[in-house]
């Protein structure tokens, strides 16, 4: 069976978002969807996975919904349900900044669709920005693409600070900046134009639509774009890609990390060795007991698919 995977985001005034939690949750449970939604005053946002049909109608009717609209989504296709639970949560930001208000709905950047990125990066004159995590970063990313070496969103704003202190005062330099679904780009965007930078561009749709859009061969994309669910990472043509998780850090791995001494399949691996107490130790093993167990009675373990959300 081939399931569907929507990632859809929309900023839009929703000062009643906790009236929607609950019907959500029972459209999304009823046509059999999983995921994670995410509603805030200023937005929506969310993944979510299941047969076309049932994605496409929970999508028509959240865009029915008065105070929503249309909402887009980036659409990938995958052998296994990347999720096993539907979740409706209520939070502060749909992507949290941590900035105060910053709303893309009154100030963003410019919008350039994935086919006309490549020549906007190619210039001499744009700074271009990695607004990801340092572990999304690591295993790809685009050609000449500065990493802000932050392990959540909420440490952008420092980064900006910086750079505007790195910068002579009478420059205001081009800046280019991209994310996973674009979602984080259009809130950084309008921060940095709060911050006074004069033109700021971002990658509409984010990677995964320049993944879905321009081919392989005219690519300045290298590795694999990190992605919040089970498969872990995407490649050209949003096909899946090579890299695992390490249970224990929640860390994305590689076929070669795989093969360290370090590595326990639930336990440890390369990035997280050693920074783990005994009884920690003892839990993540008795974890991937239950797991093996589960998987040898055709079962799925809900460990399995716990993540550490990091926005």
């Amino acid at each position: 069976m081939t399931f569907t995977v929507a990632a859809l985001y929309k900023f839009v005034p929703l000062p009643a978002f906790e009236s929607i939690q609950s019907t959500l949750q029972e459209v999304c449970d009823r046509a059999s969807v999983m995921g994670t939604i995410l509603l805030a005053d200023e937005g929506i946002n969310g993944t979510i996975a299941g047969p076309d049909e049932s994605i496409r109608d929970v999508l028509a009717q959240i865009s029915q919904h008065p105070d929503i609209g249309p909402v887009e989504a980036k659409f990938s296709y995958t052998d296994e349900q990347p999720f096993l639970r539907m979740k409706v949560r209520l939070k502060k930001e749909i992507v949290a900044l941590g900035a105060g208000r910053v709303d893309p709905n009154e100030q963003v950047g410019t919008y350039i669709e994935p086919e006309d990125w490549n020549d906007l990066i190619a210039r001499d004159d744009i700074i271009l920005i990695d607004t990801r995590n340092d572990y999304e970063v690591a295993i790809g990313t685009f050609e000449n693409a500065i990493d802000p070496k932050t392990t959540s969103f909420r440490e952008f704003p420092a980064y900006v600070e910086k750079l505007k202190q790195n910068l002579p005062d009478e420059e205001k330099p081009k800046i280019a900046m991209f994310c996973t679904g674009g979602i984080r780009c259009e809130k950084a965007s309008s921060y940095m134009l709060r911050e006074g930078f004069d033109e700021v561009y971002h990658l509409k749709g984010g990677i995964l639509k320049y993944l879905e859009k321009v081919p392989e061969a005219e690519t300045r994309w290298n590795g694999d774009c990190f992605v919040f669910d089970n498969r872990v990472s995407v490649r050209h043509g949003l096909e899946v890609g090579d890299y695992d998780m390490c249970h224990a850090c929640r860390m994305p791995i590689s076929e070669s990390e795989k093969q360290s001494p370090d590595y326990r399949p639930g336990i440890s691996c390369p990035h997280c060795i050693g920074t783990r107490s005994d009884a920690d130790i003892a839990r993540f093993e008795e974890r991937q007991k239950q797991m093996e167990l589960a998987r040898q009675r055709g079962e799925a373990h809900i460990g399995a698919a716990a993540r550490k959300e990091k926005a």
